[in-house]
């Protein structure tokens, strides 16, 4: 028998943690997170998703051991935004038994209809602006930083629970190439001139007033895509916080106008290829395994991207991407992973697939009704 319970006690917290261990123990490709990195980011005290929304998180146990997890979340900014009474759920890992999905899955729908919701959406953890989607496709392929991970049996385990698709997120991949094409080239300079732009890397002195610039971009360039919901400046604070530690401030990409900075480029070294080799534990020697591995690191992750709306005609977006370019080929970067990107957001797709991009994951989003 399945027997699901909600995390309390700090001691259930870590289990929590910890048991992703057990199901990628043999994996290569999984990224073990940093253990103390998921108990703040799941701490209700730490987390400020926690000052405006609710979520649980609960565990299935077997005869004592425990065989799966998952978060229930009540998102209300998008409950504001949307007003369809849609929960999520998130964080969810498990054995390969349908039993145990099914019992994790009826905890979370309980959970929601006991507080009038009709239907539940995920993966998301906690949030669209934090990891989500289930991976779908790609699963031989590394995981780079702030992508989630799992084996290619969890869609099934979801889909046989009534799941369906709601929306796909796309990873596109880029090799770097010999030389820059020489459009984006000429299109930076025309961008330039015609437009007065001033494209350049974020200043460290001033990193505070240049994250507020950024808080503003991000809100209001994704404000008509789907499933978008206001991010509060505290949480793109929490965001940037555990980010500090890996940006490169080259490869962050402002664009201003007049002095007023409307378009931004956020490019991350996927650290991920060093934090593997901590086993999720920084201490004793974990941050010095980080920081020596760290050195070895050649891929990228083109993080996020956006223009303000009335600026989104002026070439921006290629401008941007060819100092992001020029950057990466200089540091000796050989790739970049430039994710998520909406399946209906065509016109980014196309932007990508003229300079060469291709769609090399696929992460899912699904949706059941419930109650």
């Amino acid at each position: 028998m399945v027997s699901v319970y909600q995390v309390k006690t700090k001691k259930d917290l870590k289990r929590f943690v910890k048991f992703p261990w057990k199901i990628y123990k043999d994996n290569s490709v999984w990224v073990p997170p940093l253990i103390t990195d998921r108990m703040e980011f799941l701490s209700k005290a730490k987390n400020p998703f926690f000052r405006h929304s609710e979520a649980d998180l609960f565990l299935a146990e077997i005869n004592g051991n425990i065989v799966g997890r998952i978060a229930a979340i009540k998102y209300n900014k998008h409950l504001e935004t949307f007003n369809d009474k849609i929960g999520f759920f998130g964080f969810f890992e498990a054995i390969n038994d349908q039993d145990v999905s099914a019992a994790l899955f009826n905890q979370v729908s309980q959970w929601l209809n006991h507080r009038g919701l009709t239907s539940m959406r995920g993966p998301t953890n906690f949030t669209m602006h934090n990891e989500a989607g289930l991976l779908v496709n790609g699963f031989e392929e590394s995981q780079v930083v702030m992508h989630t991970y799992n084996p290619p049996y969890y869609p099934l385990l979801i889909e046989a629970y009534g799941f369906q698709k709601i929306q796909d997120l796309y990873a596109y991949r880029l090799f770097a190439p010999e030389d820059i094409p020489d459009r984006l080239e000429r299109a930076m300079k025309i961008v330039q001139k015609k437009h007065d732009v001033v494209i350049r890397s974020l200043n460290m002195k001033y990193f505070d007033t240049e994250v507020d610039s950024i808080f503003v971009i991000i809100n209001e360039a994704w404000e008509q895509n789907w499933g978008a919901v206001y991010l509060t400046r505290d949480e793109l604070g929490h965001i940037v916080k555990d980010l500090k530690f890996i940006i490169d401030p080259d490869l962050v990409i402002l664009a201003e106008v007049d002095g007023k900075v409307v378009g931004m480029s956020v490019t991350l070294p996927d650290i991920n290829q060093a934090i593997k080799y901590a086993n999720g534990r920084l201490f004793p020697i974990g941050l010095l395994k980080i920081l020596w591995h760290r050195r070895h690191i050649d891929a990228l992750r083109v993080f996020v991207m956006g223009v303000l709306k009335e600026y989104r005609t002026r070439g921006l977006d290629a401008a941007m991407y060819y100092k992001t370019m020029n950057t990466a080929l200089k540091k000796g970067y050989k790739w970049g992973d430039m994710s998520w990107i909406l399946e209906s957001n065509l016109p980014m797709r196309r932007v990508l697939e003229r300079v060469g991009a291709e769609i090399y994951k696929t992460y899912r989003i699904y949706e059941k009704k419930i109650g």
